[in-house]
């Protein structure tokens, strides 16, 4: 049984697709194991023990010298195989966090570029005459979650007025 603090199953797996929602996930993953400072803030600096260390220091001490191992540990076994490969040279969780985000998310300038493409793609979904509410609800909401895992703020309000905007006569 695990601890209280830890989580009871194992990293999420990231194979190379969805990466924004493994990001995601693994951030949490990591946050719930008091890891994800590793990531943003790299190794901590660790004070050599004093020759007269309390078991409380040596406990301490432990604790700091093996938070980035445990990190990268973590990351690592998340990863399949394929994905292990293009990572396995870097040798620090954060270096490798930040490597898989600029492979798979690209920088500002490519976020900006597929923010655009999805909202074009957005702007110029229509419904189909033959297209239930059913069938057609999901497409949008498809692109609309993609534009907000990128961290774009996309209203509900603008999705309600396009469903509305886009329904076919046989609606009105």
């Amino acid at each position: 049984m695990a601890p209280e603090n830890q989580p009871t199953t194992g990293p999420p797996i990231f194979s190379g697709k969805n990466y924004h929602i493994w990001a995601i996930k693994m951030k949490s993953y990591l946050k719930a194991l008091n890891l994800w400072d590793v990531i943003e803030k790299g190794e901590p600096a660790v004070q050599p023990l004093r020759d007269n260390s309390n078991l409380n220091d040596i406990k301490t001490y432990d604790e700091l010298v093996t938070r980035s191992p445990r990190a990268l540990t973590c990351i690592h076994s998340s990863l399949m195989e394929v994905m292990f490969t293009k990572i396995m040279a870097c040798e620090t969780a954060k270096e490798v966090w930040y490597k898989l985000k600029e492979e798979f998310e690209g920088n500002n300038k490519v976020k900006f570029v597929k923010v655009l493409t999805l909202k074009r793609e957005f702007k110029l979904l229509k419904m189909n005459e033959s297209d239930s509410v059913k069938e057609y609800s999901p497409k949008l909401m498809d692109i609309v979650n993609q534009i907000r895992i990128l961290g774009e703020n996309f209203s509900d309000q603008k999705v309600v007025e396009k469903i509305m905007v886009s329904l076919p006569d046989k609606f009105e």
